[in-house]
């Protein structure tokens, strides 16, 4: 062992600084028990500015508007939000997924051996997850059945399948650039501004609080200090004073930031706007095409009834 490292470690510690600090959280955590359990009164806790309190008021507000808005908006971040049934899909996808991968390995592996090669197959097409796009492969899947039965081309329940599937898959490319769009200009920047701007304001008011803690475990200790540590004791409620003077002018500073911040608002615009494209899209493709399937739903219930009057 190295004493004279040892020595010179120890020699470099303020023990007088850390036994200061010490004594100081000590104080902190008494006065904070004390006010806890109702044992300090009123006029012994240092009434922090006017200003300052209704900016916690309103930073409080934002930060809960934002917080209530994200725990919805979130669901964004998943593209089967709107589609549970994916969970069914999912494992068969990876039973197809894990197959191919077998089926691949082997082709590659027994080159070579005894053994029967398998075929290479290609990977399978992974699907969207949402509404819009299952609503496309399954009008798709029953247009094409029908389509493959005798005559089922002159089936006009097979043409409005055909129609409906048209529809939701011009629905399905809005939903995706929907989906893309709130990521990026809104869910993002939402999300940060939480975690930055108003996670700065927050840390700034607990500094606050400490310090507004620390002044007055500095007065109590004041108050009760005998002759020979009036004079530290009372260099301390000075420095704690001056000490929360800086930390509440800082944390103002933050929080005035936050709430003239304009970027809340745009990022809300970019959100109604991905959802408005969205719908209108929807229903531009929806009115389209419901207008072909009820050309053909009149037809067919025509044809029905001439039938019938034979």
């Amino acid at each position: 062992m190295d004493w004279s490292k040892l020595q010179s470690s120890f020699s470099n510690i303020n023990f007088a600084q850390a036994g200061s600090k010490l004594t100081k959280g000590f104080s902190s955590g008494v006065q904070l028990t004390r006010e806890r359990f109702g044992q300090v009164a009123p006029e012994d806790i240092t009434e922090l500015p006017q200003e300052y309190k209704d900016l916690e008021a309103r930073v409080d507000a934002l930060r809960q508007a934002h917080i209530s808005l994200y725990k919805i908006t979130k669901a964004y971040e998943n593209e089967n939000y709107d589609y549970p049934v994916q969970i069914q899909e999912s494992i068969t996808e990876l039973s197809t997924t894990i197959g191919h991968g077998i089926t691949n390995f082997a082709a590659t592996n027994l080159k070579g051996t005894n053994l029967p090669v398998p075929s290479p197959v290609a990977a399978p097409v992974v699907q969207p997850k949402t509404l819009p796009h299952a609503l496309c492969r399954a009008a798709t899947s029953a247009a094409n059945a029908m389509q493959g039965a005798p005559a089922g081309n002159e089936h006009k329940l097979c043409n409005a399948l055909a129609e409906y599937a048209g529809a939701w898959e011009k629905i399905a490319d809005a939903r995706i650039q929907h989906d893309e769009s709130i990521y990026t200009e809104y869910l993002q920047p939402w999300q940060t501004t939480l975690s930055t701007s108003i996670g700065a304001a927050m840390k700034a008011r607990q500094a606050v609080r400490s310090s507004r803690v620390e002044l007055d475990a500095a007065k109590q200790t004041l108050k009760n200090a005998g002759p020979a540590k009036q004079e530290q004791a009372r260099l301390d409620v000075e420095n704690a004073e001056d000490d929360l003077v800086q930390k509440t002018e800082v944390a103002i500073t933050l929080m005035k930031a936050v709430l003239e911040n304009p970027e809340p608002i745009k990022n809300l615009n970019e959100l109604a706007k991905a959802q408005l494209l969205y719908f209108a899209a929807a229903a531009e493709a929806l009115s389209s095409a419901q207008g072909a399937i009820e050309e053909l739903s009149v037809a067919a219930e025509g044809e029905y009834r001439k039938s019938r009057d034979h």
